[in-house]
């Protein structure tokens, strides 16, 4: 059964940056290659622009730079098949053999304080932005900020400007106070990878009231394969550990706001049976046991489409 899925997040940019020399086509290291993509029926493939934090202040915009170069030159230029998703709007004109490529930024740490840099970011096709990852920056808290502040003016004013230019902002790394300033200013929320706290104590995870205010905003939630962020029992993950968050997120109201941002090859662990994109249809075949053929299309494509309706 073709339904083609929506992936919000995936690292393959940061994988082809480390090793220039990966093969995107066809190499076994990245999870999301084009053969997998292809394999796996994806039909939007987010690639998440991400600066290790190992790399100086002054050089990250550089780097952001260079993984934007790369996701034109190795990943655009690697297959007729993949289409740059450069505005949401672009997602109603993509042909039924093309794969949607979309960039988003993780963490805003490479623009410092200067918006004209987010401003060209725009410009090259950032079309989603989570403020940080796991630390602190400029604009916000991440998880792993034990002081756990909040969105800072600055922060603030760059949610503002991705509400005027129909960029999404992503809270999936932020701290929870940053989350409940995002999503009294954000528009246009999301959690692109993250899976729900109450079946799972990751931070990196959403507790109830976070999960039915994103229902709340209309938002959109993308379950992440991180096994660590799916299971807290000893063991492997299987892909009924993930349908239990997809299920337990249901039952709070997101049947109509979920789907899935993976993660892969930002994550070493894996799923059983999701080890890669090319493996999607193992989910699929899952999901087919549980939830009628409408419902399956709702969480794997449609979801997402429909918050990406409001904002075109």
């Amino acid at each position: 059964m073709r339904l083609g899925i929506i992936d919000t997040h995936c690292d393959a940019l940061l994988k082809l940056w480390d090793d220039p020399n990966r093969d995107f086509v066809a190499s076994e290291e990245i999870d999301a290659n084009v053969n997998r993509l292809i394999a796996g029926d994806v039909r939007v493939q987010v690639f998440a622009i991400f600066v290790e934090p190992y790399v100086k202040q002054d050089q990250k915009f550089q780097v952001v730079l260079e993984q934007i170069d790369l996701f034109y030159k190795r990943v655009l230029n690697s297959s007729s098949a993949f289409r740059h998703i450069r505005k949401w709007s672009d997602l109603k004109d993509l042909k039924e053999n093309e794969i949607g490529a979309v960039l988003s930024l993780e963490g805003v740490d490479a623009i410092g304080d200067d918006l004209s840099k987010l401003s060209i970011l725009y410009q090259l096709g950032v079309i989603s932005v989570g403020l940080t990852w796991n630390q602190a920056n400029l604009a916000a808290d991440g998880v792993g900020e034990p002081r756990g502040a909040g969105l800072t003016l600055l922060g603030k004013d760059l949610v503002r400007m991705n509400n005027q230019n129909q960029v999404l902002t992503d809270v999936s790394h932020l701290s929870i106070n940053g989350f409940w300033d995002v999503i009294e200013l954000a528009e246009f929320p999301i959690a692109s990878h993250s899976n729900a706290r109450r079946l799972c104590e990751h931070p990196r995870n959403l507790y109830d009231d976070q999960i039915q205010a994103l229902v709340e905003k209309k938002g959109y939630i993308g379950l992440v394969f991180c096994p660590t962020f799916v299971t807290s029992n000893e063991g492997l993950s299987t892909i009924q550990d993930v349908l239990n968050h997809l299920d337990y997120m249901c039952s709070l109201g997101a049947e109509q706001y979920i789907g899935f941002g993976s993660d892969f090859d930002g994550i070493t662990e894996k799923v059983v049976g999701l080890n890669d994109s090319g493996e999607y249809q193992n989910l699929v075949n899952e999901l087919l046991k549980h939830y009628s053929a409408s419902q399956v299309q709702r969480f794997l494509s449609l979801n997402f489409q429909q918050l990406i309706q409001r904002l075109t």
